[in-house]
């Protein structure tokens, strides 16, 4: 599954900050733009695995309906 989100990168005395509009605590440092890129490539999908897994231990044992939804945004 890929899923596309807005990476917002500002430098800051020779470092760069990224993070991800639409996941608050999406946020990563480097020293150079695509260090930061690949830093924040990671740090999302640390965070997506994350929740999924703390989602799945919630659920356990419970009877539940499980399907992708698409949402348009402008």
């Amino acid at each position: 599954m890929e899923s596309t989100f807005t990476a917002i990168f500002e430098e800051t005395d020779g470092w760069y900050i990224g993070y991800v509009e639409e996941l608050p605590g999406a946020n990563t440092q480097g020293k150079t733009l695509e260090e930061t890129r690949e830093n924040l490539r990671e740090t999302i999908e640390l965070i997506l695995l994350s929740n999924r897994e703390l989602t799945e231990k919630g659920l356990s044992g419970k009877n539940f309906i499980r399907e992708e939804i698409k949402v348009a945004i402008q």
